[in-house]
């Protein structure tokens, strides 16, 4: 069994948890002293540093929600001086302003150190050729897997996300081991390998795929393995953690969250209350070391368990399960989180545009693709189809600055489309993962 640090990942869970309130009672003095936010919320809830007295008492800390982070747009949370950044990533928000996440170089060095940790775990290292098909550039997905590859050793193959027969023929012909992007991305490169006579079980030297950005299943691990003649590996992480951080082990049987980086919980999502190991809820984490963006009980909304028994592997770090849907009515397309009301946001901007629309997701092969009806005012529609096509041109690319993703835009008649008595249904997704 290979360990990248074996001091962290084999240390027994008393001796974790000592560390953990070290680095947990260390955050929140910091915060409450330099930080005007986590200070103010400390105050609401009558909470000082001096009674966090144990681990357990992290339950007395304010929750952090993905509103704060839009709401403190673009820097306002930051507890890190403009100098002492060494890099910005952005992603999507709820409305028209995006989530910016700042680093330290400490920051980027704890994100490398546990994607090193992961790739490990997985199996990989010196020798292997990773090829890494996630997006580059402000999305954290990219940078965070190349510095990680790079880390323990392995050869990086940058090629994010598009020119797949490019992609397919590097594959071959530089003996890529390994493959970082999202599930649906993997099953479209096998398509298209299949079409330029290229079977990627027989053809190419791919035994493993790290894989994550969007919800996948146990069923569609089973289709790529068997398929594709690999052993695919989920990944989590979301933007404002720092991207992809944690991975499943050679187990395939839970992510593993390094006890040193990050406390990880499990609430009941109505209360808040804290839930016991294995059942099920929001998954809201703690990141113990972050210096520019602080994270204290950060509500993901994404719904999971967490098990704190020993993996096989021998790894102490408790383990989470597979990501079982969400809170909110987020959608993730092609790698990317959008919103409805990111969605309904942009629309209303938009004159020609009335007060309905609907979502309708569907999978087109092994991609994703969202279909966006749109109602237009009376005034704005028209028989005359240049007219149309223009305003359609503009929604689309309104929609597409807004979200990152490309988006399919249908104009239609006033009063068209579906009324709803009560919460309206905005969204139909048909995707059968």
């Amino acid at each position: 069994m290979q360990y990248w640090d074996p001091r962290i990942e084999e240390m027994p869970e008393e001796d974790l948890r000592k560390v953990q309130y070290k680095l947990l009672k260390s955050l929140v003095c910091r915060l409450y002293s330099f930080s005007p936010f986590y200070h103010d919320r400390m105050k609401e809830l009558n909470v000082h540093p001096d009674n966090i007295r144990e681990l357990s008492d992290i339950k007395k800390l304010p929750f952090m929600f993905k509103r704060d982070l839009r709401d403190s747009y673009p820097n306002r949370i930051f507890t890190a001086a403009q100098d002492e950044l060494v890099r910005y990533h952005v992603s999507s928000g709820t409305t028209g302003k995006p989530t910016v996440v700042g680093y330290t170089q400490k920051d980027l060095e704890i994100w490398t150190s546990s994607l090193a940790r992961g790739l490990t775990a997985i199996g990989l290292g010196r020798g292997d050729v990773i090829q890494v098909s996630y997006g580059y550039g402000l999305f954290t997905g990219g940078l965070g897997m190349h510095y990680g590859a790079e880390r323990i050793g392995a050869t990086v193959l940058p090629t994010s996300v598009g020119n797949t027969e490019r992609q397919i023929e590097l594959m071959q012909d530089l003996g890529v081991t390994a493959i970082a992007c999202t599930p649906s991305y993997l099953l479209h490169m096998g398509e298209i390998a299949e079409k330029m006579g290229v079977h990627i079980k027989k053809d190419t030297c791919l035994k493993a795929g790290i894989l994550g950005a969007e919800p996948w299943t146990e069923s569609m691990r089973a289709r790529i393995e068997n398929w594709l003649g690999i052993k695919a590996f989920d990944i989590y992480g979301t933007s404002e953690l720092s991207g992809p951080m944690f991975t499943e082990c050679a187990e395939q049987n839970g992510f593993h969250i390094w006890s040193d980086i990050a406390y990880v919980e499990v609430i009941d999502p109505k209360t808040g209350e804290q839930l016991e190991p294995g059942e099920k809820g929001e998954l809201t984490i703690t990141m113990l070391q972050k210096e520019a963006l602080p994270m204290i009980r950060y509500r993901i909304g994404d719904i999971s368990s967490v098990e704190e028994d020993i993996c096989p592997c021998g790894r102490t770090s408790p383990r989470i399960k597979r990501i079982q849907g969400r809170v909110d009515d987020m959608l993730i397309i092609r790698g990317i989180n959008v919103f409805p009301s990111q969605v309904e946001y942009t629309l209303m901007s938009i004159p020609e545009v009335g007060q309905h629309f609907q979502i309708i997701v569907e999978r087109s092969g092994a991609l994703d693709d969202m279909l966006v009806r749109v109602e237009l005012t009376k005034e704005s529609f028209s028989d005359k189809i240049t007219d149309l096509m223009h305003i359609r041109q503009n929604v689309e690319h309104r929609l597409r600055n807004a979200l990152n993703v490309a988006i399919n835009v249908e104009l239609v008649e006033p009063g068209s489309l579906p009324r709803f008595e009560g919460k309206s249904k905005k969204v139909i997704d048909k995707r059968v993962l």
